[in-house]
C-alpha cells in the first residue's frame, strides 16, 4: 500500500505497514542523516524475477520529508558499479546536483557521500543520472510535504511509473539506435523520420489511427520501444497494487514518471479529478479524468471518492499504444475484478496541441520583470538514423546557453523533430510563459513537454554561478547526446 493515511492513520499506520516497498510518511526531523542505498533488488514481473537496481530509504524505497526538514542524507553507493543520483525537481547547491563529473565523480562502490540542502515542497523523484542505470529502475520518490498536507483531511497515494525490459540497458539501446526498437512506417523514412510505429512483436501495439499520431498530416515518431511490462509501484495489472481507502474520503494522488522512454496517460476513470499541481508546484485547479504525463514530469491529482464500498482502479495508458499499468482504490471488502494490460482503445498522442499545458495556470508565479536574455533553443533529430541534438550537436560537441547569475531568462524551445521532447532544466524551477505565438501565465515547472513542430518558452531567473544541465528526459534521446548546458556566469 503507497499511502500516506488519514486522520489518525498517519500515526497508528507507521508500524502496520512498515514492510511496504515505497514510503509511507515523514520519519521526522532526525538527529542523524538519513540513509538512502542505492541497491540491487528483486521484484516479480508477471510471475518472472527480475534483477533490478533500487534507492532504499528507512521506510522503503524513496524519501518523504516532514515540513521544514532538510534535505540531510548519507548516500551509499551499495552496488557493484559506480553511480551518482540526480535530485530531480529541487534545486541544490551545484556540487550536490548529481551529475557526473559535473563537479563530482560518480560515487564508487561501497562509497559514501553527504547531501545537506533546503528542499522545495511538492511532488518530486530521485534518479541516477547514468541513463541506463535509470533504465534499470535507479529511481525512486522524494516527497517533500507542506504543513497543510500535514494538516488536510486527506490520504496521500503515490503512483510511481517506470516501463521494464528483462533485456540489459545496453542491448535495449542497441535495438533502438540500430532501427530495431519498433517497426517503421514507410510514410515519413524519406523525410528521415520513422513514422508510426506499432511495435515489433508486442501484442498490444497497432497502428494508430490518423487523427491520434499526426501533425498536419505528417506521422509523429512515437514509442520507440516496446517495452516488456510497464510497471506501477513496481506491479503490472496481472498484480497491481491495492490501497485500502476510506467510502467518501479524499485521496491525494502524486504521479512520477519515472519511465526511461514512455509518456502516460493517468486515467482515474469514474471518477473525476482535480489537477492542482504539476512538478510540485501549484496549478489552479483543473477538472478532469484524464491528464498526460511526460518522463520526468509529476502531477498531483486530488479525487473525492464516492460514499460507498467499491473499487476505482487509476490506469497510467501508453501514449499512442493499448498497454497500460495501473493502481486500484478500494473500500475494505470491496470485490476487485480482473484488469487487463491491454486497452480495448489506442490511447492517443500526448498533448500535440498543448492543450493541457495551455490551461494550466500557476499559483507561484515568478514576479513580473523585464527579460535581459533570450535564447531560441532548436530540438532536431530523427529516427533513421537514430540521432538527437540541441541546436544541431550532441553533448560534447555543444555550444552552452549563457546568462548571468540573477538575469531573467527566456528559453524557447522549437521542437522541429517529429517525436515530442520533456525538457529538462537542472538548478531552476522555470514558468511556460509562451506555446507557440501565445503568451500567457502558465505553469512553474522544472520538466516541460515539448511536442512536434511546436514552440514552448520558459522564463526563469538565473539561479547560482555553475554549469547547470539541460536535456531531454527520454532517456535513449540522452544516451545518445541530447544534453547542452546552461552555463551562469557571474
Amino acid at each position: 500500500m503507497t499511502c500516506f493515511s488519514r486522520r489518525g492513520f498517519l500515526a497508528a499506520g507507521a508500524a502496520t505497514l512498515a514492510a511496504t516497498q515505497f514510503p509511507i510518511r515523514a520519519f521526522g526531523q532526525a538527529a542523524a542523516p538519513l540513509r538512502l542505498a542505492a541497491t540491487r533488488r528483486t521484484l516479480d514481473i508477471d510471475g518472472r524475477a527480475a534483477t533490478v537496481f533500487g534507492l532504499a530509504g528507512p521506510g522503503g524505497q524513496g524519501l518523504v520529508l516532514d515540513p521544514g526538514q532538510r534535505f540531510r542524507v548519507d548516500l551509499d553507493n551499495d552496488l557493484p558499479v559506480p553511480t551518482i543520483v540526480h535530485w530531480h525537481g529541487q534545486i541544490p547547491p551545484n556540487a550536490q546536483d548529481g551529475v557526473p563529473d559535473m563537479p563530482q565523480p560518480l560515487l564508487a562502490p561501497g562509497e559514501t557521500r553527504s547531501f545537506d540542502f533546503a528542499p522545495l515542497a511538492g511532488t518530486h523523484w530521485m534518479h541516477s543520472h547514468v541513463p541506463i542505470q535509470e533504465m534499470q529502475l535507479l529511481a525512486a520518490p522524494l516527497i517533500v510535504r507542506r504543513p497543510e498536507d500535514v494538516a488536510a483531511d486527506r490520504q496521500e497515494v503515490v503512483l510511481f511509473l517506470h516501463d521494464f525490459s528483462f533485456k540489459a540497458p545496453e542491448e535495449v539501446l542497441a535495438e533502438i539506435t540500430g532501427g530495431h526498437g519498433t517497426a517503421a512506417s514507410g510514410a515519413m523514412q524519406g523525410m528521415g523520420h520513422g513514422g508510426m510505429h506499432g511495435g515489433a512483436g508486442t501484442a498490444g501495439s497497432m497502428a494508430m489511427p490518423m487523427d491520434m499520431g499526426t501533425m498536419g498530416g505528417m506521422a509523429m515518431d512515437l514509442n520507440d520501444y516496446d517495452w516488456d511490462a510497464y510497471l506501477a509501484n513496481d506491479r503490472t495489472l496481472s498484480d497491481p497494487e491495492v490501497v485500502s481507502v476510506e467510502r467518501g474520503g479524499r485521496v491525494r494522488l502524486r504521479v512520477i514518471n519515472a519511465a526511461a522512454a514512455t509518456v502516460f496517460w493517468i486515467d482515474t476513470g469514474t471518477v473525476e479529478g482535480q489537477l492542482v499541481a504539476v512538478d510540485g508546484h501549484p496549478v489552479r485547479p483543473l477538472a478532469g479524468s484524464r491528464f498526460g504525463v511526460a518522463m520526468g514530469q509529476r502531477l498531483d491529482i486530488e479525487i473525492d471518492l464516492p460514499n460507498e464500498g467499491s473499487a476505482w482502479p487509476v490506469l497510467a495508458l501508453r501514449e499512442g499504444a493499448r498497454e497500460r499499468t495501473g493502481i486500484v482504490l478500494a473500500t475494505p471488502g470491496a470485490t476487485i475484478g480482473i484488469i487487463d494490460a491491454l486497452a480495448e482503445r489506442v490511447a492517443p498522442a500526448f498533448d500535440t496541441d498543448l492543450a493541457q499545458e495551455a490551461s494550466l495556470v500557476g499559483i507561484d508565479a515568478l514576479p513580473e520583470r523585464p527579460v535581459e536574455r533570450r535564447h531560441m533553443i532548436m530540438l532536431g533529430g530523427a529516427m533513421r538514423p537514430y540521432a538527437w541534438t540541441i541546436d544541431g550537436a550532441v553533448w560534447g560537441q555543444h555550444r552552452p546557453i549563457a546568462a548571468k547569475s540573477g538575469e531573467r531568462v527566456e528559453l524557447a524551445f522549437h521542437n522541429m523533430s517529429m517525436m515530442g521532447h520533456p525538457m529538462h532544466l537542472h538548478g531552476h524551477a522555470f514558468q511556460v510563459v509562451g506555446i507557440n505565438a501565445r503568451r500567457f501565465a502558465g505553469a512553474r515547472r522544472d520538466t516541460v513537454y515539448v511536442p512536434p513542430m511546436s514552440m514552448v518558452t520558459v522564463a526563469l531567473d538565473a539561479g547560482e554561478t555553475a554549469r547547470w544541465m539541460l536535456h531531454c528526459h527520454h532517456m535513449p534521446h540522452l544516451a545518445t547526446g541530447m544534453m547542452t548546458e546552461f552555463r551562469v556566469e557571474a
